[in-house]
């Protein structure tokens, strides 16, 4: 057994049930007395770390931590932080190295996406490379459901139950008038169209988009159109739901054709607007009534609709990652896996990091139609399980009550 102190850090966007895993890393660390005896929360994931800025989760309430399950956000705070090449500049892993000495850090947990999974890489090699032996372990997190090497990511059940739901309602709101009426929905996902298609959800139960257009496909605007035209000749109703990250065939993103895109620390370009352009374009063309309709945050922030489900199994990826530690495991990230036929069942797997860092997942082909228009059903039989059953939401006088934590500072 390897004696010391734990930190766990959140990354990236958040999801309905992020906290839902740091749950199961706090309760689960605590648990290993004799092993461990501090466990502390990274303010703000590595830039917490870089800056001595943490909580000793040790003085907080079992029951708030258990509220976490329940809470959206990032309950730490999070960041999008990159760190260079070490052999470019090892600075912050010089940093790093040195906090994780003077705090006597032999657990490190790490709460993201794709970029984070990468962060995780590059700290356990440095460390590695200076005889420090502490284990490094990957929780995983995303509602993009681009993660590599597992079936689905922690977060995207609820997204998809959020988009699938709405979308529904949509349906049902844009056909009350006797009026034409194009609705466009633009849903998250820059460069997978997990998110997007979860609005087939929505289809499968007869209240849903007549055409969906995700980032794998070629987007092409005459296409569009003529899809449009023809679906509005049935009853002057469509609706239309595009992810925000589709790009036309030359590689360029629907709002780069009236302008240019800022980026992220990591190079990402921020996305936005498709909805708004599509819509304008849409109206000029047809002469109709149009909509656009843009689920932003709500899609990752949603937990009053979380799949039960997704809190459970993220509260898992936590625990588990504890436990693998525990086993002497490191270098991993906790992945899922799922039987290939029978009842659906969530198998923890370990992931070598170097196989998911800045790795993307994107939605199977033959999961969408040959138009490249809308989504098959091999896909509904994919994401049904995900979406399953209903959290265990506490309220208080009718409103959410969220944990509340103590947020003890740890003093350098």
């Amino acid at each position: 057994m390897l004696k010391g102190n734990v930190i766990f850090g959140q990354s990236g966007g958040p999801t309905a049930v992020i906290n839902s895993s740091a749950a199961g890393v706090f309760t689960e660390s605590l648990k290993q007395t004799g092993i461990i005896d501090k466990v502390y929360g990274a303010a703000n994931g590595i830039v917490g770390i870089l800056h001595e800025n943490f909580y000793d989760m040790n003085q907080e309430d079992e029951k708030e931590l258990l509220l976490l399950k329940t809470t959206p956000s990032s309950a730490l705070g999070s960041c999008r932080y990159k760190l260079m090449d070490p052999e470019e500049d090892d600075r912050d892993y010089q940093k790093i190295l040195h906090v994780f000495e003077k705090y006597n850090i032999r657990y490190f947990f790490y709460n993201g996406g794709n970029d984070s999974m990468d962060t995780c890489n590059k700290i356990s090699k440095y460390l590695q490379e200076h005889d420090y032996e502490c284990r490094v372990i990957g929780v995983p997190k995303t509602i993009d459901n681009d993660l590599a090497g597992t079936d689905h990511c922690p977060g995207y059940g609820s997204a998809a139950k959020y988009i699938a739901t709405t979308v529904m309602e949509v349906y049902l709101d844009a056909r009350v008038y006797d009026v034409g009426m194009v609705c466009v929905i633009e849903i998250m996902g820059r460069n997978a169209g997990w998110l997007t298609a979860a609005a087939a959800l929505a289809s499968y139960k007869n209240h849903g988009p007549e055409l969906i257009y995700v980032p794998e496909v070629d987007f092409d605007l005459d296409e569009m159109m003529a899809d449009i035209e023809n679906e509005y000749a049935k009853d002057q109703k469509v609706i239309v739901c595009v992810s925000e990250g589709v790009k036309t065939k030359d590689g360029k993103y629907i709002p780069e054709l009236i302008g240019d895109l800022s980026t992220d620390a990591f190079g990402h370009k921020q996305m936005g607007g498709t909805a708004s352009i599509l819509a304008e374009y849409i109206r000029e063309k047809l002469g109709c009534k149009v909509r656009a309709i843009e689920l932003s945050l709500m899609q990752r922030c949603a937990a009053h609709i979380a799949s039960k489900t997704d809190v459970e199994e993220a509260f898992l990826a936590g625990q588990s990652a504890v436990r693998a530690a525990m086993e002497g495991k490191t270098d991993i990230m906790i992945g899922f896996d799922r039987p290939k036929e029978g009842q659906y069942e969530c198998i923890i797997k370990e992931v070598p990091l170097s196989e998911v860092a800045n790795a993307e997942k994107m939605l199977p082909r033959e999961w969408i139609n040959e138009k490249g228009n809308h989504i098959n059903d091999e896909f509904i039989n994919y994401v049904l399980p995900l979406i399953q059953g209903d959290s265990d939401y506490v309220m208080e006088n009718g409103l959410p009550r969220f944990a509340q934590l103590k947020k003890v500072e740890v003093n350098p």
